[in-house]
């Protein structure tokens, strides 16, 4: 072989492995994108991931902020009417005792035409007090010959007498309010044993 060959043959065989090179470089740059680009794939599903399960963290917060929110407005809607429901209590418990007093003067038979002309004048009074304390649902508790209840009823006697079955409201020494469906003052009452 002459010179002129081997030096051309030499030259073929250097590009064949610089064309060789070049393809394993390509390659080798080929791999790396694609590895470049799982890479930022699996970060985009990474965040894409992250970014969900705050989402729905957020979203389960607010749901809880709505309920505690409509929870509160639930309570004070329900405070407000009972506020409204038993806004007379405080003063209405403090005119039992007058009332109890009225009750006790119209209960004495009077004997003068002026006495008589007083006590008439005092059931008016006492007539006007409670039409307004039943406008504002105040009613008495039932007791004489209504079956015992400690929850309408306070025993101070207990007695036998006939007539009356067992655990039944003999005779009733004060008498009880209540408030719509509120106990202002239980009854005091003597009940058969």
């Amino acid at each position: 072989m002459s010179n002129e060959n081997k030096q051309q043959h030499e030259q073929e065989q250097e590009e064949a492995e610089q064309k060789e090179q070049d393809q394993e470089q390509e390659m080798a740059d080929v791999m790396e994108g694609q590895v470049i680009e799982e890479q930022e794939v699996a970060d985009e599903e990474s965040a894409e991931a992250a970014h969900q399960a705050e989402v729905a963290d957020l979203n389960n917060r607010l749901l809880r902020v709505q309920a505690d929110y409509d929870n509160f407005r639930r309570r004070s809607r329900e405070e407000k009417e009972a506020a409204a429901k038993y806004r007379a209590q405080g003063f209405i418990e403090e005119l039992l005792p007058a009332l109890d007093n009225f009750e006790r003067a119209l209960s004495v038979k009077p004997e003068s035409e002026e006495a008589k002309s007083l006590a008439q004048g005092l059931n008016m009074v006492y007539n006007q007090l409670q039409e307004a304390l039943k406008k504002e649902g105040v009613t008495a508790i039932e007791t004489v010959g209504q079956p015992f209840d400690p929850h309408l009823h306070q025993a101070v006697m207990q007695v036998e007498e006939e007539g009356f079955e067992s655990n039944q409201v003999v005779e009733e020494l004060q008498k009880g309010y209540k408030l719509k469906d509120r106990v202002l003052r239980p009854s005091m009452v003597k009940v058969n044993a």
